[in-house]
């Protein structure tokens, strides 16, 4: 476990760079994060990164198809949104563990 500063704020992250503790996470440490991946947020980005937190908060598994079937957006547009990995990256960026489905 590392120590690190993300928008002003020291946060405790594994190694690879994943929140240890999803509380810790506000929107400012999202956008510092994407900038990272190479992401500049938009309201969709939010609107994504709100509904992957809210599902892990009530201990749901995240996938990629629970994205696409989600109502904010479709799998083609989630890939859109957070290229080549979508799930490993806007777990990362929303602050919360890596998916199990990720690998």
């Amino acid at each position: 476990m590392a120590q690190v500063t993300i928008a002003g704020q020291a946060v405790d992250v594994n190694e690879e760079g994943y929140l240890n503790d999803p509380s810790q996470w506000n929107e400012e440490i999202a956008k510092e994060i994407a900038k990272e991946e190479g992401i500049e947020l938009t309201d969709k980005h939010m609107e994504v990164l709100k509904f992957l937190r809210q599902k892990f908060e009530e201990g749901e598994s995240i996938t990629i198809r629970s994205v696409g079937k989600s109502g904010i957006v479709d799998i083609k547009g989630f890939y859109t949104l957070f290229p080549q990995k979508p799930l490993k990256k806007s777990s990362r960026i929303a602050g919360i563990p890596k998916p199990a489905s990720c690998v």
